[in-house]
């Protein structure tokens, strides 16, 4: 990959493809804008992990948990509000806000980002 644009689409569509896969076998069923979502939250995770330089793997995982968490709101808004797409609903979740994200998701987001920093690390390292 020479250029950072086709180092960037390849990112993307890695966390396309592995985002649709997690969905695949958490709800056993995905939707192609996750798939969007998935690529353009890798490409951001990298590019938190890469700023954040040397910092603890904690710190990187909660830095992404809080980019993934606001691109899901984001995302959700959107989709499922404003295009009624009705592709996830965490109504029934505590401390949701507007049924698009909710703490236990954000958890689950760090939790995700833990193995998620030494990969991006690699990834960042591609050339």
């Amino acid at each position: 990959m020479s250029s950072p644009r086709g180092k960037n689409l390849a990112i993307f569509g890695l966390g396309a493809m592995g985002y649709s896969l997690l969905e695949l076998a958490w709800r056993k069923r995905t939707h192609w804008t996750m798939a969007l979502t998935g690529g353009a939250c890798l490409v951001a995770l990298c590019k938190v992990n890469q700023k954040m330089g040397k910092r603890k793997v904690l710190a990187k995982s909660l830095a992404g948990a809080g980019c993934i968490t606001a691109v899901e709101f984001a995302v959700g808004c959107v989709v499922n509000k404003k295009l009624n797409m009705g592709v996830w609903d965490y109504s029934d979740k505590r401390f949701n806000l507007l049924g698009q994200i909710c703490p236990l998701y954000t958890l689950y987001w760090f939790l995700l980002c833990i193995p998620l920093c030494p990969i991006s690390q690699k990834l960042n390292q591609m050339k």
